[in-house]
């Protein structure tokens, strides 16, 4: 027999969450790994991370005025700054500038605006920036300053990363404390664990997300990754070497959980956080990229509404007995 919704006169409650409220405590967890990314590599990564957020700005703002039409800006809502924070932090310190202002025409212009802006985008549009500027300029994206270079930007020394020498030269490996701390190259937001880690515990603080997808990512390289370090350790790293190195952590905090591309029901977010992990040790283990979160992630990002389709919420409203 079929029970009656009864909702009360007003006024209601209102939760107080907002889109620019939530950005706005993005952007604050992000800060802890961009004042590590600074002391890290020094004046390259404020460079970086300051060229990509105003380029976002920027071509949020002229695509709007002149090709959408649209009388009000969305810049207050913060989603530029961060789309510019995290292309950022997926880059070397040492980047060209210019490319850093293609690879922000190309996540604001195709992998956001394209689509009608926020909210509409299949794809996350760092990621699109990230993987076009990795596509078109292997070489220079691929080239990772030595940490601890204050000063050097374009002629900083480089060095191959942890994932770079995973598989044949893992005794060369730094140790786990370095890795934690950022002592090692990589893209300039993604070496510091810790920096990271804080983010990620302001974020659950503030329910801005969950805990679904960053622990079924996590959860899932590091079983995957230590079935093959028991199977081969002398070929394959242990999986505290793959959690602290790439791009995982910022990947799982920062971008699978980002709203639009992600699955909207908790067992959605579980199996879509599963999907990513397993396609990333595939791409780190086995294919000829080291690192494989970015590509992992859009992958699934196609999947979602797939996912979406599959594991539906329950139905508000009439249950049956």
């Amino acid at each position: 027999m079929a029970q009656k919704l009864y909702i009360s006169t007003s006024p209601h409650v209102h939760g107080g969450d907002s889109i620019e409220k939530n950005m706005h405590w993005v952007i604050t967890a992000l800060l802890p790994a961009f004042i590590a990314s600074v002391i890290i590599f020094g004046i390259g990564a404020l460079i970086v991370t300051a060229t990509s957020v105003l380029s976002c700005m920027l071509f949020e703002w002229l695509i709007n005025r002149y090709l959408l039409k649209r009388s009000s800006s969305t810049l207050g809502d913060g989603s530029a700054i961060i789309t510019g924070m995290l292309l950022a932090f997926n880059l070397p310190s040492n980047i060209p500038l210019y490319m850093v202002v293609m690879g922000s025409l190309v996540a604001i212009g195709i992998g956001k605006m394209a689509f009608g802006g926020l909210g509409n985008n299949p794809f996350n549009p760092a990621l699109v920036g990230r993987v076009f500027l990795l596509v078109s300029f292997p070489s220079r994206m691929t080239s990772w300053p030595v940490p601890h270079q204050m000063l050097a930007y374009s002629d900083a020394v480089t060095a191959a990363t942890p994932l770079g020498l995973m598989g044949y030269q893992n005794d060369s490996l730094p140790s786990y404390l370095d890795m934690f701390l950022g002592n090692t190259g990589g893209s300039l937001g993604e070496t510091c664990a810790l920096a990271l880690l804080i983010g990620l515990v302001i974020l659950l603080w503030r329910k801005v997300i969950t805990w679904h997808i960053p622990v079924s990512i996590l959860l899932t390289v590091a079983v995957l990754t230590g079935i093959m370090w028991l199977v081969n350790p002398v070929t394959y790293a242990d999986p505290l070497t793959h959690l602290l190195s790439g791009g995982l952590m910022l990947g799982s905090i920062f971008m699978a959980t980002d709203y639009v591309t992600s699955p909207m029901t908790k067992n959605g977010m579980v199996w879509y956080g599963i999907g990513i992990g397993f396609l990333t040790v595939i791409i780190r283990l086995f294919g000829s990229y080291p690192e494989g979160m970015s590509f992992a992630i859009l992958i699934m990002n196609a999947v979602t509404p797939l996912i979406n389709n599959w594991c539906k919420p329950k139905r508000f409203g009439l249950t049956e007995k």
